[in-house]
């Protein structure tokens, strides 16, 4: 059974990418960077699938649904 899909924060994104805050939120607004997802009213995370999938190929990253269209 897999395990459940972790949500890290953006101290943690921060210290994995090597990118700033701006560089992050620029490139989420870009559409090259996974979105965040909403977890209560003042806080926000990522999918850690999402991100270990952008640092094993930040080129080549588009969001998955993007990816399941292409097919």
């Amino acid at each position: 059974m897999p395990e459940p899909d972790r949500i890290i924060r953006l101290k943690t994104v921060l210290s994995r990418t090597g990118l700033s805050r701006s560089t992050i939120y620029r490139k989420i607004t870009e559409g090259t960077f996974p979105a965040q997802i909403r977890i209560s009213v003042n806080g926000a995370g990522w999918h850690e699938s999402e991100i270990n999938r952008w640092i094993a190929d930040p080129a080549a990253w588009r969001p998955k649904h993007e990816f399941d269209d292409a097919r």
